[in-house]
């Protein structure tokens, strides 16, 4: 028995470099367009049994956009990021430079007084490990790119740090297979259906 779980991450809601803690602003017009270009490609992935979103406007308006209509996860949300949230990275840096070093340096540590790493990914392989199990039963969710990266890392089994060198860019996907703390990482080869995985 296994499930598979197919990850959308959602489309931008602001320039890379402007990007925000626990970011909650809607998709900007850019991001509008890359879900229009992106649609085909994605749109086969709306036949998953269970579809799901991160409870964030940008999320939930790229799976309404794609015609998923999903229904949006609190165990989805981005990771709590305390009185960093809105911020970027840049401002943060430039009033706690400590405290920032210490958040990358340690998955355990959380200055900015909300969520470890460490427990952000938890949360999310928490979700990941309590799905529905029926045999061969899909699973879409468009999640914040973030959620993503967690998603991988726990899946994985890899080490917390892995979760700074994962890109995730807007609208790319990726599919897990498995169930209860047993995920593979499924790659498709162009034209193809899963054709290659890497056990975590």
């Amino acid at each position: 028995m296994h499930v598979r779980v197919s990850l959308i991450a959602a489309a931008r809601s602001g320039s890379l470099l402007a990007e925000r803690f626990d970011d909650d602003r809607p998709l900007d017009q850019s991001g509008w367009h890359e879900v229009q270009l992106a649609a085909p490609a994605l749109l086969p992935l709306g036949v998953a049994e269970l579809r799901y979103c991160s409870p964030t406007p940008r999320s939930r308006a790229t799976g309404d956009a794609l015609g998923f209509a999903p229904l949006a996860q609190p165990a989805l949300r981005d990771c709590d990021m305390g009185r960093w949230r809105g911020l970027t990275l840049g401002e943060v840096t430039a009033s706690e430079p400590a405290a920032v070093d210490a958040w990358l340096g340690d998955p355990r540590s959380a200055p900015h007084g909300g969520e470890s790493l460490l427990a952000f990914i938890s949360r999310i392989g928490g979700w990941l490990d309590t799905r529905p199990v029926g045999d061969g039963s899909r699973i879409l969710a468009v999640a914040e790119p973030a959620v993503v990266r967690a998603a991988l890392v726990y899946a994985l089994k890899a080490p917390p740090s892995t979760y700074w060198n994962i890109d995730v860019r807007p609208l790319s996907t990726v599919t897990l297979a498995g169930h209860g703390g047993r995920w593979n990482l499924r790659i498709a080869a162009e034209g193809e259906g899963e054709a290659a995985s890497v056990r975590g």
